[in-house]
């Protein structure tokens, strides 16, 4: 069962001091200093994060995905300490995909991701979680197991949200390699290669970020929905 954020929090915020902890304070304000606690947290860790040579994800995005991340944690949905953040806000030019070490708070990997052909063009603006619609679905997922497939060394994906991407498996939306999520395309066409709804990696690094984050990690795929927003039940 999936919990609503801030009681979850609460879990989380005992591993360092809140704001106020007296007894008498009012639910709403155990709930604002909590909120208030887990947002200063979340800068913490983004202005300790250790990006080596890549560029850094969007703080929001981060944000929303430590959200998830903490109470999947919790919940024992997810077992790895590693965050693969994908951020379909930005232009599928752009290396949107992180995958990210959280025990040592560092960036592993950065990549170029497509998104489903029908989701949009150089950015993907639509989702769905129907079989055959072709579209990218959002939230949050648990990597399941590596099998070889069409496209080779696939990875399987579990969607954690019902009604958002519960339906990954029966879809086969999974991680792959594949020629049309090539940056060498992008000059040609301005914009990367699309998939059928999978969030498909280059050829060249698809089995380096297969073995990064396969068995039970989480992979959260972002975008400022306003529709995924009010039904996710890990995100405020």
């Amino acid at each position: 069962m999936i919990y609503r954020v801030l009681p979850v929090m609460f879990l989380f915020l005992l591993s360092f001091k809140p704001v106020s902890t007296k007894e008498t304070d009012p639910p709403k304000l155990v709930a604002a200093n909590a909120k208030a606690s887990f947002e200063l947290k979340v800068r913490n860790l983004y202005t300790a994060l250790n990006p080596q040579t890549y560029a850094m994800p969007r703080l929001e995005s981060f944000a929303k995905a430590l959200e998830g991340f903490y109470q999947l944690k919790e919940q024992g949905l997810i077992k790895k300490d590693i965050l693969t953040l994908i951020d379909f806000s930005l232009s599928s030019t752009q290396k949107r995909l992180w995958v990210i070490d959280m025990a040592t708070n560092t960036i592993l990997l950065q990549s170029v991701v497509s998104h489903g052909r029908n989701s949009g063009d150089e950015f993907a603006t639509q989702f769905s979680n129907e079989t055959n619609s072709f579209k990218s679905s959002l939230g949050f997922y648990a990597t399941g197991e590596v099998y070889q497939g069409k496209h080779g060394m696939s990875l399987r994906l579990d969607g954690l949200e019902y009604g958002i991407n519960d339906n990954a498996r029966d879809r086969a939306v999974v991680m792959h390699g594949a020629d049309y999520a090539n940056e060498s395309i992008i000059a040609r066409q301005g914009r990367l290669g699309r998939s059928q709804g999978c969030p498909a990696v280059p050829i060249a690094l698809h089995k380096e970020i297969i073995n990064l984050i396969k068995d039970k990690s989480c992979l959260f795929i972002y975008h400022p929905s306003r529709n995924y927003e009010a039904k996710s039940k890990l995100i405020s």
